[in-house]
C-alpha cells in the first residue's frame, strides 16, 4: 500500500486536483526557519519505511534504483540501460524517443524482477531527465519528432536572432521573468529553428514536451510537467509559475500545445494498460512528476538551503545554490531555476570541465594519473625561497565547446597565452585546471550577494567524477575560491536526490538535509595562493575582454 502525501495537490494536473491561482505568492519560505551550519542528525518517521524507485533519464545512460526509508540504496537493486545520443556534423543532438522508453521500461523490468516480494514496498516513484530537452508528440501522444537536447546547436543562428530582435532591454527583462538567457540550449531558439528549417512539424504535433512527461503520459495518461522542468525551457514566467505569455507571443506554438505545469507534491497514480498488468506493485503508487537533473543532484548532495553550495564537475561543470524563489533580479550571467514552487536553484554552467583536462592528458602525452597528479600536488602550492607563491606565468580561456556562464558566448575559444621555451606540459596543465577554476570564482562572487546570513557562513560541496578524480584540483578550487571545499563520497547523489524528494513528501522526513550524504575529504584554501589566484582571474578577464567580448557576434551575457 502507498502511503499518503503529507500535502495536498494544489493546481490541476493532478485529475480532482484542487486549483490554486496561478499569482499565489512564491516567496513565504522563511529561511530563518531552516538555517543549518552544519548537518543534522538524521530522522526517519517511524509510522512508514516505504522503499523509493528512482528513475534517471541522462545523457549516458537510464538508470533505476531502490533506496529504503533513509536515503540509501538497496544492494543489487540496480539497473542501467546506456541510452544512444545520435550527433551530427552540423551541431545536431537527439534521441529517439522509442528508444528511451525501451530503456525506462527495461529499468523498471529489472528492477521489480530482482525485488521480488520487497516490490510491494515501494511506497511512490520519482523521476530527473536531463533537461532542456523537446519532443513533438501528435493526437494520439505519439512522438512524431526526435528528442532534441540542450546540446543540440542548430539554432544558433535562430538564437543569434533573437537576440538582435529583443535588444538589450527585451533580453534583460526575459532574463528576469524567466531565469533564463538567450541561448542554444533554451526552447525560444529551438522553436525558430523549427519553425525555419521544419515548419511540417508545426503542422504535425499536437503537444510539445520533455521526455520524462511523455514517459509519464504514457505509463499513466496524465499530462503534467513540473515546474522544475519547465524552468528549465526558458519558457516559464519565474513570478507567476506559468507559461510566459510575452514568449508564447513571439513563438509558432500555443499555450494549449504545452502541458500543464504542476509541482512534485502533485503525484500522477492509476497506471494504464498494459502497465498495470506488468507492474501490478506500482499500479496505485504515487508517481512524482519529473523533474530536472541538476535539482535532483543538488539535494542529493545535502546543497537544499543557502548554507550549502553544490560544486559539480563531470566533462562540464556547474556551481549551484538552493535560494528563496522570491529574488527580485536574476543576477547577470547567471540562471534561476525551480525544485519546486518553494524553493529556486541559482548558478551557473560551465561547457568545461573533465573534457579539458582529458583533452590536455591525451594531447599533451602526459604520465599516467598517479604520477601527473604528483606533479599537480607538488607544483600548486610552489613557493620560492622568500615564501611568496610561484606562478607560471600562464593565461588560459578554457572555452573548448563555446562559453556559458557568466558570459554566455557560444563563439568563445580556447586560448593559451603567456607561455615560453621553459614552459612544460604540467605548467599548461596547471593552467587550464586554474583557468576553470576561474570561470568558476566568477560564477561564486555573483552567487554570493544572494546567500543572505549565510554569505561568509556556508559551505562548498564538491562532486564529479573528474574533479574528485583529482585531489590537486580540488586545492586549486579551494584557493582560487577562498573557501573550504568538502568532498561528497556518495556516488548516486542525482538518484539519492530523487528519494530524498519523495521521502519528504511521504512525511517520512520534514526535508532532505535530514538525512545528510556522505562527506570526505575537506580542502583549505590558504591565503597566499588565495592572492596569486586572483591576480590570476585579473588576468583571465583582462585576455577575455580583449579576445571575446570586443568581438561583435554572439549576446554577452547579462540582465
Amino acid at each position: 500500500m502507498a502511503a499518503s502525501w503529507s500535502r495536498a495537490p494544489t493546481r490541476s494536473c493532478w485529475p480532482g486536483a484542487a486549483s490554486t491561482p496561478a499569482s499565489t505568492p512564491v516567496s513565504s519560505w522563511s529561511w530563518t526557519s531552516i538555517k543549518t551550519t552544519q548537518w543534522s542528525v538524521p530522522t526517519v518517521s517511524q509510522e512508514s519505511s516505504p522503499l523509493i524507485l528512482t528513475i534517471d533519464v541522462g545523457t549516458s545512460s537510464t538508470r533505476a534504483i531502490l533506496f529504503d526509508a533513509q536515503a540509501r540504496p538497496l544492494p543489487g537493486h540496480v539497473a542501467q540501460r546506456a541510452n544512444r545520443l545520435e550527433t551530427t556534423a552540423d551541431g545536431g543532438a537527439v534521441f529517439d524517443a522509442g528508444h528511451l522508453l525501451e530503456n525506462v521500461v527495461a529499468v523498471i523490468d529489472q528492477i521489480l524482477d530482482g525485488a521480488g516480494p520487497l516490490a510491494h514496498q515501494i511506497g511512490a516513484v520519482a523521476m530527473d531527465t536531463l533537461v532542456g530537452n523537446l519532443v513533438g508528440l501528435d493526437a494520439q501522444g505519439k512522438p512524431v519528432t526526435p528528442v532534441f537536447i540542450y546540446a543540440d546547436t542548430r539554432n544558433a543562428a535562430d538564437a543569434q536572432a533573437l537576440r538582435q530582435e529583443l535588444g538589450p532591454e527585451g533580453m534583460a527583462a526575459s532574463h528576469n521573468r524567466t531565469g533564463c538567457l538567450i541561448h542554444t540550449s533554451y526552447l525560444p531558439a529551438r522553436f525558430r529553428w523549427i519553425q525555419r528549417t521544419h515548419p511540417e512539424w508545426l503542422q504535425a504535433v499536437r503537444h510539445w514536451t520533455g521526455i520524462g512527461e511523455y514517459i509519464l503520459q504514457e505509463f499513466l495518461g496524465q499530462r503534467c510537467m513540473s515546474y522544475s522542468v519547465a524552468s528549465w525551457s526558458g519558457l516559464l514566467n519565474r513570478f507567476e509559475l506559468t507559461w510566459d505569455a510575452e514568449w508564447l507571443d513571439r513563438l509558432p506554438i500555443r499555450e494549449e500545445q504545452l502541458f500543464p505545469l504542476g509541482d512534485i507534491d502533485q503525484p500522477l497514480q492509476g497506471l494504464r494498460a498494459p502497465w498495470a498488468e506488468r507492474w501490478p506493485a506500482l499500479d496505485r503508487v504515487p508517481w512524482l512528476p519529473a523533474i530536472g537533473d541538476g535539482a535532483a543532484a543538488n539535494i542529493g548532495s545535502g546543497c537544499d538551503d543557502p548554507a550549502h553550495i553544490a560544486l559539480t564537475i563531470g566533462s562540464t561543470g556547474a556551481m549551484r545554490v538552493v535560494v528563496d524563489p522570491g529574488l527580485e533580479r536574476v543576477p547577470e550571467g547567471l540562471w534561476l531555476y525551480r525544485v519546486d514552487r518553494r524553493r529556486a536553484l541559482l548558478g551557473g554552467a560551465t561547457t568545461e570541465g573533465g573534457n579539458l583536462f582529458a583533452w590536455l592528458r591525451q594531447t599533451l602525452q602526459l604520465p599516467e594519473p598517479g604520477e601527473l597528479e604528483a606533479a599537480l600536488a607538488e607544483r600548486v602550492r610552489r613557493q620560492d625561497a622568500s615564501g611568496h607563491a610561484v606562478d607560471h606565468g600562464l593565461t588560459v580561456l578554457p572555452f573548448v565547446a563555446g562559453e556559458r556562464a557568466p558570459g554566455w558566448r557560444e563563439d568563445a575559444r580556447a586560448s593559451l597565452v603567456g607561455f615560453t621555451l621553459h614552459t612544460d606540459p604540467i605548467d599548461i596543465v596547471q593552467a587550464g585546471l586554474e583557468g576553470i577554476a576561474y570561470r568558476f570564482a566568477l560564477i561564486y562572487r555573483r552567487i554570493l550577494p544572494h546567500l543572505g546570513e549565510w554569505r561568509n557562513d556556508h559551505q562548498i560541496i564538491a562532486s564529479g567524477g573528474a574533479v574528485l578524480s583529482s585531489p590537486a584540483w580540488l586545492q586549486i578550487l579551494a584557493d582560487a575560491l577562498g573557501k573550504p571545499v568538502l568532498t561528497l563520497v556518495e556516488k548516486e547523489s542525482t538518484s539519492r536526490g530523487l528519494a530524498l524528494l519523495a521521502l519528504e513528501q511521504l512525511g517520512c522526513i520534514r526535508r532532505p538535509s535530514a538525512l545528510p550524504p556522505e562527506t570526505g575529504a575537506t580542502y583549505l584554501p590558504d591565503p597566499l595562493h588565495h592572492a596569486r589566484h586572483q591576480e590570476g582571474i585579473a588576468r583571465q578577464e583582462a585576455l577575455y575582454a580583449k579576445l571575446v567580448a570586443s568581438r561583435s557576434g554572439a549576446f554577452h551575457g547579462g540582465s
